[in-house]
């Protein structure tokens, strides 16, 4: 059946396209996994999968249009539905229920209306407490039926009604929530910013402060910082395992899991940082030693790279190059950080050489999308990833000649000018002092140096 699927009409689209197509089934179960989430982070998991994997396309869409109706997002469920149509025509569930669309319609606009005649009243009565919650209401039941725009509008209009840091810092957490289903990242970073500088009680800031390194960790790294990225990972703490929801939001379904930090740290570790940093930071932390205890191949892949078996490292990342393709927020950038994890390997790989033979190089490395390891090679050396060259001839990659007795001489003199100036500014100050010429700082000035002189003293 996946294979009838991949060869019609949608999947021969996309490829047509240039667009992503999984045709290799993951190793995770959909269901076990599709279960760690809830809400509209399910649903979108569940489109994304149904829509590039043939082999689970018609399972996820199953799931996705009943949970879609579970739901109160009518676009959201209509999208599901059309998609599964497009994938399978004869699908029955790939026609709307219409007369479940216009209930729900009816429901959600009643809803609406009850909502907003209630937060009118507690305007006129000037109470600021219910006028907050009252906005928190209608925000919430805007985001629920995909209004995302209104209940950006009606989570910020509760700014002005927070009695305390901490109904400003769930407001800030819900604004997150919002902008992260938008895939707005820099307006969801600028939230999560705000909430740090935040005066919260310690207990309030010990729980706020893992899901605000998590969803940071995830901002920058869909904005490609890698390194930014990966720090912020690094600093949740395992309490965000355990930790209930915050202003009714349990990020660890609603965004990202402690799984996908452990994958998203680990993968931004490996394409930013260095070994020694890898070994520092990331395997001897204690913190985030908990997270890849959840999913060991990314330590075994980290432990690898540092022990400078590269082969392996890179071996076990290809073996679930599928399931991450398949991540809603990894899908469009594997690519990326896979080619920097393996850029990374052949830098640290070839420190140790004055030349390598390209045969040595291809046998460790192998070759990537068909391009043979001497073009891989001379892309990253014309990029100025590699520092190195080429010998066509008898098939070496060659470092540069150092002339060490140059580099010597060059440091030795900079040392010496940089002496030498020390010396003359010492002198002008002396002579200065000689000639009379230093003011005696005011007893009460609070610029004294040195012995109570002023400026120069």
């Amino acid at each position: 059946m996946a294979h009838s699927l991949e060869s019609g009409a949608y999947f021969s689209q996309l490829k047509a396209k240039g667009r992503i197509v999984v045709s290799d089934a993951p190793k995770f179960d959909l269901e076990s996994y599709i279960a760690n989430y809830e809400g509209r982070a399910r649903l979108t998991r569940l489109l994304l999968i149904g829509t590039i994997c043939p082999p689970l396309s018609l399972e996820a869409l199953h799931l996705a249009v009943t949970e879609a109706k579970r739901g109160k997002d009518v676009d959201q469920y209509l999208q599901m539905v059309e998609r599964l149509k497009e994938v399978d025509e004869h699908d029955p569930l790939g026609v709307p229920d219409t007369t479940w669309v216009q209930k729900r319609n009816v429901l959600n606009a009643n809803e609406t209306g009850k909502l907003e005649s209630e937060l009118k009243g507690y305007k006129n009565n000037l109470i600021k407490e219910s006028i907050r919650m009252g906005n928190e209401e209608i925000a919430t039941h805007y985001f629920n039926i995909g209004a995302l725009d209104q209940a950006i509008k009606a989570y910020s209009a509760m700014r002005d009604h927070c009695n305390t840091p901490k109904h400003v810092s769930e407001m800030y957490l819900k604004l997150v929530l919002v902008y992260i289903a938008q895939g707005n990242w820099l307006s969801a970073k600028s939230q999560l910013d705000r909430m740090r500088v935040l005066n919260l009680k310690l207990e309030e800031k010990a729980r706020l402060d893992p899901a605000i390194h998590a969803c940071s960790g995830l901002t920058s790294m869909c904005n490609s910082q890698y390194r930014d990225a990966a720090n912020e990972f690094l600093q949740v703490d395992p309490s965000f395992m355990t930790e209930g929801p915050i202003a009714n939001i349990d990020v660890k379904k609603a965004v990202l899991t402690s799984n996908d930090i452990a994958v998203y740290g680990g993968l931004c570790a490996l394409a930013s940082m260095y070994r020694s940093e890898l070994q520092a930071q990331v395997l001897d932390n204690p913190l985030f030693r908990q997270f890849l205890e959840l999913e060991p191949h990314i330590r075994r892949a980290i432990t690898f790279f540092c022990a400078s078996k590269f082969t392996q490292c890179l071996a076990i990342l290809d073996a679930y190059r599928t399931d991450y393709t398949l991540d809603l927020y990894l899908f469009d950038r594997i690519d990326d950080i896979y080619a920097r994890i393996r850029a990374k390997s052949i830098q640290q790989y070839f420190i140790p050489f004055s030349c390598v033979t390209l045969r040595e190089m291809e046998k460790e490395f192998g070759t990537r999308n068909g391009q043979t390891i001497e073009d891989e090679l001379i892309d990253m050396i014309q990029r100025g990833e590699l520092d190195a060259r080429i010998d066509v001839v008898d098939k070496l990659l060659v470092a540069p000649l150092v002339n060490t007795r140059a580099a010597l001489h060059t440091q030795a003199i900079a040392v010496a000018k940089e002496h030498e100036k020390s010396l003359r500014l010492r002198l002008h100050r002396n002579n200065m002092i000689l000639a009379g010429l230093v003011l005696e700082a005011p007893k009460s000035s609070t610029f004294k140096g040195a012995g109570g002189r002023g400026v120069f003293g």
